[in-house]
């Protein structure tokens, strides 16, 4: 066998119907779209249209409550900070903040505040600063012989 002879199986790739070609391809003209209204023209899709059946969003039953107000916080981990410090991007010595975090590259943005969360080991003494934090994360801290604030109280379990 050669590169040249290289070729699907038999019936595998199947030409694309070509509409709006001509009377002798049976999709010509109208290319199957009918005679006027709104689905023979371009640029039209009639999303979530059933055909004037209960559409599917309407029949099922609506759920729950978002809150309009509610606090959206950046969440790392205390294994995360854990590497930043063995890596010398933070320093453990210094007084750990919400700016030296973002600084540093572990959370692009506050958003509302920074919330710290147990995943991972913390092996450094440090001293943390945050808008909000687990029982977890607050617990390996202390253990760890560091400390761990929260700013807001509200945001805090």
């Amino acid at each position: 066998m050669k590169l040249n002879e290289l070729r699907d199986n038999e019936g595998a790739a199947k030409k694309r119907m070509r509409v709006g070609r001509g009377p002798g391809s049976g999709k010509g003209k109208t290319a199957g779209r009918g005679i006027k209204g709104q689905k023979s023209r371009s640029g039209v899709a009639i999303a979530g249209y059933e055909g004037g059946q209960m559409p599917l969003y309407q029949r099922l039953p609506k759920r729950g409550f978002n809150k309009p107000n509610r606090k959206k916080f950046a969440v790392i981990n205390l294994g995360n900070i854990q590497a930043f410090i063995d890596a010398k991007k933070i320093d453990a010595k210094k007084d750990i903040t919400e700016d030296v975090l973002v600084e540093s590259g572990l959370v692009r943005r506050k958003l509302d505040g920074v919330r710290v969360l147990g995943k991972g080991e913390i092996t450094s003494k440090v001293t943390l600063s945050v808008t909000g934090a687990s029982a977890s994360a607050k617990a390996a801290v202390e253990a760890a012989g560091g400390s761990l604030t929260v700013t807001s109280a509200s945001a805090a379990e």
